[in-house]
């Protein structure tokens, strides 16, 4: 029952028509997609019996599948949004997970998203929506406001699981962004009857003396939305007075009347916890979204790249076509891991369709470059073409197949030995295939030739010594400990530092897990209930360019095979593990222990990092974790962990924490109890591969340049057998460069007017603001020169014409003015970057 307040008429609730749709969870895309086509039916015939009734829905893409499954129902929304009716809200693709998405399918969310609104509709969203998933990145506010967003609604984190300033408050990035953000009370939809309880429950949840609030109405999840006797209660519960009044709303019109207010309060940071146990569930769809993120990436570069110096024409639909398939994969339920196990095979063959997609044109753009380098016969050799997939210089090792020689020497392009060793070849047919490893050097975004020929390297060993227990090269000194199969010391040789206490704790830890999908109500997993034990340390490779040693390791039915690899000249260490997992409501974390104290951590987030409390949180990462401190003796040191497919990691004291796997059953809710005689299907059986590095430095964590390292991990390098032919390019030759500072490039593409125009999208890593120049050899002696704000984020239009300037845009590569409203607060001062580019 409601309460009779006369006095609240002087208040506004702004009721908000909704749908929210899952267009997977518990059911496959199929039935998502025809829950779409009926709401939004639903609601175009509810505005018919309703003249006042205003819906919205938040998720473009549902848009374009109505487009194309019902051209008829498209066209009256379409007059529905011209007259008002049908409210633009979210501007994002879907309502991805908040977390796990890397920075830049957070701008991709929005380039596609915005830019289909402002196709269709003529106009873009100006109020981010995200009601459903389960926490929000700090970079968000930074990404909307870029993308022309400066309103954000959501739900989660709960009251009970972060204490927020108020109702609505000015949400700030770490660059200094703001936008207005609100907080849904209660619930983001209701059932289809009388909704007098739903209010009932969101009012005593908001400050009693607010003049505006805001409460979402709709059925949900499965859609439906507004029904008849939704609305016809709102008549009637407005009539009878004792509420604030009721106004058919929209989040715009409410932002309008709240986004000046003087008295706003601020947050500065990340809205979190929310089921934990969403950054580790499914380690398939994690690993299979982090791999297509990065192909694509990888992929646009190089075809900027051969559109350029080859001609090659930009397959910009191609690559939009894959970019949608892994932002529609990235909505909550799927990448969070919570969906129905079937979902996954569809999850799954989209993934593999987007990267096939990457793969082709990479491999296109490629080999449309390396056909034009200029390679004369070298009689008895053959070349080998490394690709750099950054605009960074690289030092690195490459493992290449060729066809196997007894024995094999290597030279770069003018004829200097360069160290090889063969390594294990992926085929097991005797002389027929051969794998070799080899440290190289490759320009920024750039190529080199190297030359295969038959014979001997003359060096047997190199750098890197090694035993069945010890790896050490010019840098580092590491000892594993054959009882417990894993380090115990790792030293760094420039300041002599021992990182590992001397009794260091276990490595791969078994957690007791008896939590749900989601991992609702858990702080920390940290419930062991005993450890992988080793069984057997050996030595496997060991030459002039790498040693590896080999740990093998068992608990109860499962069993784990981690190599170490230490490179010649390499600042850190490698390790490849193979997990065969086949542990029920357990999670496995790898731990890595030190001898620091006073730490802080410092997690990456998308395009960002963040310092959290090391207190043992599970807390959601990109691609790696810092933690520094104080060693005994008072020398200030660190360690970096960066990964290729793992989001789950915690930090205690000198401790990190890293989730590489657990096993709740598919789609498990509380309160739901599992019948213990039941038939269940558990999350990560079976095989398992990760790739990590450990990275020690001093007293800094930037002095490890983590971020570069992560992406050198997740794009590696790329080695190409050609032929021998004349051509205009060279035999080593770069293509962009951007310094190798703080500013680091991400993203160079087409742009997506098909203009001709090059993309590129940097951002600032350190956390400090610096000056930034970015050369494109690919066009010349293009330049762009740019001050970026600490943790700030820029796009450049680089047009084809020499004679034309670089022009920064926002995220929809858009003129600024164009993007919608201009930054308020702190951040309009950050934001206000400028540009150069010269001919």
């Amino acid at each position: 029952m409601t309460t009779v307040n006369p006095a609240s008429r002087e208040r506004t609730l702004h009721l908000v028509g909704n749908a929210h749709i899952d267009p997977v969870w518990l059911w496959r895309w199929p039935e998502g997609l025809q829950e779409i086509r009926a709401t939004f039916q639903s609601a175009v015939d509810r505005m018919e019996e309703y003249p006042d009734f205003v819906f919205t829905c938040d998720s473009v893409m549902y848009l374009e599948w109505i487009e194309r499954h019902d051209p008829a129902l498209f066209e009256t929304i379409r007059k529905r949004v011209a007259d008002g009716r049908w409210q633009i809200v979210g501007g994002w693709w879907v309502e991805p997970d908040c977390n796990v998405p890397s920075g830049e399918s957070f701008v991709r969310q929005a380039l596609y998203g915005q830019r289909y609104l402002l196709e269709k509709f003529g106009a873009a969203a100006t109020i981010g929506c995200n009601l459903d998933p389960f926490g929000h990145n700090a970079m968000l506010p930074q990404l909307l406001r870029k993308a022309g967003m400066d309103g954000y609604v959501f739900l989660r984190p709960g009251p009970h699981e972060q204490v927020l300033p108020g109702q609505f408050f000015h949400w700030e990035a770490p660059d200094g962004s703001r936008v207005t953000a609100y907080r849904l009370p209660n619930e983001y939809c209701t059932p289809g009857k009388d909704i007098g309880n739903h209010l009932d429950k969101s009012l005593a949840l908001m400050p009693p003396d607010e003049p505006e609030l805001m409460v979402f109405y709709g059925v949900g999840n499965h859609g439906g939305g507004p029904t008849k006797a939704n609305l016809d209660s709102i008549r009637r519960l407005d009539a009878l007075g004792g509420l604030p009044t009721l106004e058919l709303s929209h989040p715009e019109r409410f932002f309008e009347r709240v986004r000046d207010r003087e008295d706003m309060p601020v947050h500065a940071g990340e809205l979190q916890h929310h089921g934990p146990g969403c950054y580790s569930a499914h380690s398939g769809v994690k690993a299979w979204n982090r791999r297509a993120e990065n192909e694509l990436q990888r992929a646009e570069k190089w075809a900027a790249v051969a559109a350029s110096v080859a001609q090659e024409a930009y397959p910009a639909e191609k690559l939009a076509e894959a970019w949608k398939l892994v932002l529609f994969n990235q909505f909550h339920d799927i990448l969070a891991g919570t969906s129905i196990r079937s979902a996954y095979e569809d999850a799954r063959d989209d993934y593999g369709r987007a990267r096939s997609i990457a793969a082709e044109v990479f491999n296109q753009a490629v080999q449309a470059v390396t056909r034009r380098i200029d390679i004369p016969l070298r009689d008895g050799t053959v070349p080998l073409v490394v690709v750099n997939p950054h605009p960074w210089p690289l030092d690195t090792d490459v493992e290449a197949e060729f066809t196997r020689a007894s024995e094999v020497r290597l030279t770069d392009e003018d004829g200097a030995d360069v160290p090889v060793q063969l390594t294990r070849s992926e085929s097991t047919l005797a002389g027929a295939r051969g794998r070799i490893a080899f440290r190289a050097s490759v320009p920024p975004l750039g190529h080199r030739v190297y030359h295969l020929l038959p014979g001997a390297d003359p060096r047997d060993a190199g750098p890197v010594s090694a035993t069945d227990t010890t790896l050490e090269n010019e840098h580092l000194r590491l000892e594993v400990d054959p009882s417990t199969g894993w380090l115990r010391s790792l030293r760094d040789k420039a300041t002599g530092a021992e990182l590992l206490p001397p009794r260091p704790g276990p490595h791969a830890v078994v957690v007791e897990d008896g939590s749900d999908t989601w991992g609702h109500r858990v702080r920390a997993y940290d419930q062991a209930v005993g450890s992988f034990t080793g069984r057997r340390v050996r030595l496997v490779e060991s030459g002039p360019v790498r040693a590896v040693l080999r740990i093998e390791s068992a608990y109860g039915r499962s069993e784990m095979a981690e190599e170490l690899v230490l490179s010649a000249g390499s600042r850190h260490v490698e390790v490849r593990t193979v997990v065969d997992w086949h542990e029920k409501l357990k999670l496995l974390k790898l731990r890595f222990p030190t001898a620091l104290t006073d730490t802080t951590a410092v997690h990456e987030i998308p395009y960002g990092h963040l310092e959290r409390t090391p207190d043992g949180t599970e807390e959601p990462t990109q691609a790696w974790v810092d933690v520094t401190g104080t060693l005994p003796g008072g020398a200030r040191a660190g360690l970096t962990v960066v990964n290729d497919s793992k989001h789950g990691h915690d930090v205690l004291g000198g401790e990190i924490g890293m989730t590489a796997l657990r096993s709740p059953v598919y789609a498990w809710h509380e309160p739901r109890t599992l019948d213990e005689d039941g038939v269940y299907d558990y999350l990560d059986q079976g095989r398992q591969e990760l790739r990590y590095l450990l990275v020690p430095h001093g007293a800094d964590w930037r002095e490890a340049d983590p971020v570069r390292r992560a992406a050198e991990l997740n794009q590696p390098v790329f080695a190409l057998l050609e032929t021998f032919h004349a051509g205009p390019l060279a035999q080593r030759m770069a293509h962009a460069d951007d310094g190798a500072g703080s500013v680091l490039v991400t993203v160079v593409k087409g742009d997506e007017d098909g203009s001709g125009d090059l993309v590129v999208r940097a951002y600032e890593s350190q956390g400090r603001a610096t000056d930034a120049r970015i050369a494109l050899p690919m066009l010349g002696d293009r330049v762009i020169e740019a001050r970026f704000g600490a943790c700030e984020i820029k796009t450049f239009r680089v047009p084809g014409d020499p004679r034309s300037p670089v022009v920064e845009t926002d995220l929809l590569e858009l003129p600024a003015k164009q993007a919608g409203p201009a930054a308020k607060g702190a951040g309009a001062a950050r934001n206000a970057g400028t540009a150069k580019g010269r001919a």
